[in-house]
């Protein structure tokens, strides 16, 4: 498998800003949805703009079992597992603890691919580069994050549910590279109505009662959170993860945080200090060395 291309690193990117926005959306949803609520919200405006999207181009309706079992499988653990469990999560930790247990995942991805994805195998370069991702994070987070993984009662059921969304997010990772080849958006379509269609479900059987008079941000959190980080960035995902392969895309946790970092100090002039700024350069060396090379243009043949 090649190395990623500048078009692969420019998806990555854009997913970064996508998905690294919708921590601060779901905490101003949260004022007036449940987490339950959130995610069927987003899961259904994501799922009904790319439905449309999908019809308009005319593709072709999925076929076969394998496909739908693989389709099923991604709507589940891809989306309305996770949502859940992190936006759940999310209500009894912070948010500097929940970007540790999400960086997570690109460690868990790592293992997996060697054993299950050819072309992705584990090598000494990728492990120094992982951890380096890793070991950033610990350090941008701060000891005092750090420190609160000794939690009990809530605080350590918010955090187990948070490692397992990223879990979560692991596994689909290579259930979509193992996936049969469908467009992005016939796949991000269909794993987003499956998605809510198991979030209405839930929320139905939860009975929990849904704001009479919602906040008008919490709608608009919740409007943006479906087209922008769930149907757009669904679309995204699965693009880059056929371009480039799980691996690669599994470095979005670790950027995520840095992106977090530059947009606060670019826009909301939040003080950047030292200790960030060596583990935003440590986070940066372990993304280059986990790839072994600078990105490359593509080859014409």
């Amino acid at each position: 498998m090649t190395g990623p291309r500048p078009q692969d690193w420019l998806l990555l990117g854009l997913l970064v800003v996508l998905w690294g926005s919708a921590f601060g959306l779901t905490e101003v949803a949260l004022r007036s949805f449940s987490p339950l609520q959130l995610v069927t919200g987003r899961l259904w405006i994501g799922a009904a703009i790319l439905l449309v999207v999908v019809m308009l181009r005319r593709r072709s309706f999925p076929r076969g079992l394998r496909a739908w079992m693989f389709l099923s499988a991604m709507a589940v653990l891809g989306n309305a597992l996770p949502f859940f469990l992190i936006s759940w999560g999310q209500q009894v930790i912070s948010s500097g603890l929940t970007g540790i247990l999400m960086a997570i995942m690109p460690i868990v991805v790592l293992f997996m691919a060697h054993f299950f994805l050819p072309g992705e195998k584990l090598t000494w370069r990728r492990i120094v580069g992982f951890l380096l991702g890793f070991g950033g994070i610990l350090i941008l987070t701060g000891p005092e994050a750090l420190a609160r993984l000794r939690g009990e009662g809530a605080a350590l059921l918010g955090q187990l549910t948070v490692l397992a969304g990223a879990v979560c997010y692991g596994v689909n990772l290579i259930i979509a590279r193992r996936s049969p080849r469908l467009p992005a958006d016939v796949t991000a379509g269909w794993v987003l109505l499956g998605s809510a269609l198991l979030a209405s479900s839930a929320t139905l059987l939860s009975g929990e009662p849904w704001p009479v008079a919602p906040r008008a941000d919490a709608l608009l959190a919740v409007f943006a959170l479906g087209v922008l980080s769930t149907g757009l960035a669904t679309v995204v995902y699965f693009r880059v993860v056929a371009r480039a392969g799980a691996t690669f895309l599994s470095l979005i946790n670790y950027l995520i945080p840095v992106y977090a970092v530059l947009f606060g100090a670019v826009f909301l002039g939040e003080h950047v200090a030292g200790q960030s700024l060596v583990a935003l350069v440590i986070i940066l060396l372990g993304v280059l060395s986990s790839q072994g090379r600078l990105p490359v243009t593509e080859k014409r043949r």
